[in-house]
């Protein structure tokens, strides 16, 4: 019977979500050919190749494909029982990895970092900020944390809603006395505005009491990324639509002003999405519980 070396294991997982085994040995603090020569320790006991491996191409083999998976639930079954024992003898410890979009980790996760590193000084946090898609399962994250406007897709994930931020309308004091503020909805047609698109040029408003307005306001710049929208607006170019995730800070320190108090245009949802294995981890739950707390609205 082959007996597995849970250690080599875990370098053949490092070696597979890191991508190369230069990646796997910088994450671990080891040589590159110690991971190398691990890993064909690993495929020379089990007889079979794992890993395909040229000068320029890594790739997992069709039975290195299902040893992988089976390899990473194993680990993470090791981190749970040493994690358990960690939790009985005292506070949460050990690296948790998160991925966030850059808003969100701008707007909603730097601030808050400090106060968890104090609270959990054994504890480590590796965000990986990136607005690309994340397969959290196959790279290896322990949790991701998504602002969405629309509901996500249904998945084995564990998802957790923390917070909907709606949309305020806001424009800089500068802008309000050059312009005027408007006073009803169907002002906001004479003013000008910083889009978050150009190829919609409308703004869908919904009222405390239900009322629904579709406006369009005279657009003088676009962005897709609300820091610039943001600045934008608090600089004086226009009014602009923004969570109040992104424009709370800027409205107490009096550089925006809410428009239409009783409007709101939408709202965005932030989740917390994690494999349900990875959910189990007292580490995991600590920074889950200490999120939901801190940023919760």
């Amino acid at each position: 019977m082959t007996v597995f070396n849970l250690n080599d294991l875990h370098l053949f997982v490092q070696a597979v979500e890191g991508g190369s085994f230069t990646e796997a040995g910088r994450r671990l603090g080891i040589p590159k050919s110690t991971v190398s020569k691990r890993v064909a320790e690993l495929e020379k006991r089990l007889g079979v190749r794992l890993i395909q491996r040229t000068s320029r191409s890594f790739a997992l083999t069709e039975i290195g494909k299902d040893v992988f998976d089976h390899a990473q639930a194993s680990i993470i079954e090791a981190e749970m029982a040493e994690s358990i024992v960690r939790n009985r003898l005292g506070e949460p410890s050990g690296t948790v990895r998160l991925t966030a979009a850059v808003p969100t980790a701008q707007f909603m996760l730097a601030e808050h970092l400090a106060e968890l590193t104090v609270r959990y000084p054994k504890l480590k946090v590796s965000l990986h900020v990136t607005d690309r898609f994340v397969d959290i399962v196959q790279e290896g994250f322990d949790l991701a944390l998504r602002s969405h406007r629309f509901p996500l897709a249904d998945s084995t994930l564990v998802q957790r809603r923390i917070a909907v931020h709606p949309f305020l309308l806001v424009a800089s004091p500068d802008y309000i006395a050059q312009y005027g503020k408007p006073e009803r909805v169907e002002d906001i047609a004479d003013h000008r505005a910083v889009m978050p698109s150009l190829s919609d040029e409308r703004w869908r408003l919904v009222s405390q009491d239900g009322a629904e307005a579709v406006v369009a306001p005279r657009p003088v710049a676009a962005a897709d990324e609300p820091m610039v929208l943001l600045k934008a607006a608090a600089a004086g170019m226009g009014m602009t639509i923004l969570p109040t995730s992104v424009c709370n800070d800027a409205l107490k320190d009096g550089r925006l002003l809410r428009l239409l108090p009783d409007w709101t245009a939408g709202s965005v949802t932030t989740t917390i999405l994690m494999p349900h294995r990875r959910g189990q981890l007292p580490s995991v739950r600590a920074v889950v519980e200490f999120l939901a707390e801190r940023l919760a609205g």
